[in-house]
């Protein structure tokens, strides 16, 4: 799968790429990943993405041309959907997340300020999403949270295709949360870990997590 990210940050992207599953799965080649620099599409001398809003109000607003030929150009490449990060859209949940795994592409936008020219909402953006009820002073968190909850989801990228499966929230455990979880030591601090998890009775373990469930 193919993610795009628009961003005017795009060293932000730098250490969270390089790091753990991530990283594996680009090495791997099961997932591609590449960041654009809205600022090197602006035909402003100072590469200038923002301006006042029109009619007045607080902060700047990016202008659409820079965002325009970013976006072209990204879907001359990438036949996914054009994602918008912001407060105002619909609350990304992992049902959204599995839906968009299936797709051959995505394409992220991450806005600034107090948001992108609604032109651009109404020609190139297919969807809008939000990770929460917050604003946050970019898009830039918000793609890293939908990229990592995607990307996860692709075969392979966890190294066991079904782990995912069982995720808090995952349509298979009727989005109810997860069960506790142990490791070694079996003792520490006086608290032992649950005799049912020692007993290799795979039945009785299931059940029990099935029980637990929080």
């Amino acid at each position: 799968m193919r993610f795009d990210i628009a961003t005017i940050l795009p060293d932000a992207f730098t250490s969270y790429l390089n790091e753990s599953i991530i990283k594996r799965a680009i090495d791997n080649k099961l997932i591609e990943v590449y960041i654009h620099d809205i600022r090197s599409f602006s035909e402003n001398k100072h590469h200038k993405v923002d301006d006042i809003p029109f009619g007045g109000g607080a902060g700047m607003v990016m202008t659409p041309q820079p965002l325009y030929d970013c976006l072209t150009h990204i879907k001359t490449l990438n036949p996914g959907p054009v994602v918008y990060m912001t407060p105002q859209g619909r609350k990304f949940t992992q049902s959204k997340a599995e839906k968009l795994s299936l797709k051959s592409g995505l394409i992220l936008l991450c806005g600034r300020y107090e948001g992108i020219d609604n032109r651009i909402r109404e020609t190139l953006i297919d969807s809008e999403l939000s990770i929460g009820d917050y604003v946050l002073t970019g898009g830039e968190l918000a793609a890293m949270v939908i990229l990592d909850s995607v990307a996860r989801l692709i075969p392979n990228v966890l190294g066991k295709e079904e782990s995912h499966l069982e995720d808090s929230f995952s349509k298979k455990l009727d989005r109810k949360k997860e069960y506790p979880h142990y490791t070694r030591p079996a003792e520490f601090k006086g608290k032992k870990v649950p005799e049912v998890l020692l007993s290799g009775n795979h039945k009785a373990i299931a059940d029990w997590r099935k029980n637990h469930l929080k």
